[in-house]
């Protein structure tokens, strides 16, 4: 063999391997969880772990206290990229449930491990509305078992967890989970 055979065949092998990762690449583009799915957890069906939090204006947040009322929980990070493609939805939701003059489910946000300036820069340039919710010691992620965001729970009036979803919502699918539990449960 001689010396010319190693430098013809690398720039082949350099080729072939770029490709293959461009194989891989274009895959994991293709079955990314964009989407949301709906989710087991061992909390569907029982009652919702409390969350004693501050908003980031500085009020105390209860779960307990919003029983009477759905309650969406939203997992929340600025720099994910999901989250922002998400975000429009959930101020159509928002919005859709304001205009219920108080019978609407209420939407929190909660963000951990995040920039509070970043934040509320997103929700400033964004719209948003609704109350952010301090995760500071992941304490609510982890009660909750987030593995990753955005995630959405629906707590049920009763304080009970009632769906979970992982990906991105729209708010047409929020907006019918409830009314369709709502019925189910005819309340």
């Amino acid at each position: 063999m001689s010396e010319q055979t190693p430098r013809r065949i690398a720039p082949i092998i350099s080729v072939a391997v770029a490709a293959v990762m461009v194989f891989f690449i274009g895959i994991l583009a293709i079955t990314s969880n964009d989407k949301a799915e709906t989710a087991t957890t061992p909390l569907l069906l029982k009652p919702a772990p409390e969350i004693s939090s501050t908003t980031y204006d500085g009020d105390l947040f209860l779960l307990s206290r919003r029983r009477g009322s759905w309650v969406v929980l939203n997992f929340f990070n600025s720099t994910c990229v999901p989250c922002k493609r998400e975000h429009p939805e959930l101020v159509k939701f928002f919005k859709t449930q304001e205009a219920l003059d108080g019978t609407g489910a209420e939407l929190y946000t909660i963000v951990n491990d995040d920039d509070e300036q970043a934040v509320r820069d997103f929700f400033d340039e964004s719209g948003g509305g609704w109350p952010i919710i301090r995760d500071e010691d992941a304490n609510i992620s982890v009660d909750y078992g987030v593995a990753q965001v955005p995630e959405t729970w629906l707590i049920s009036p009763t304080g009970v967890v009632a769906q979970r979803f992982t990906g991105q919502i729209t708010a047409e699918l929020l907006g019918s989970a409830i009314t369709s539990m709502t019925q189910d449960s005819g309340s």
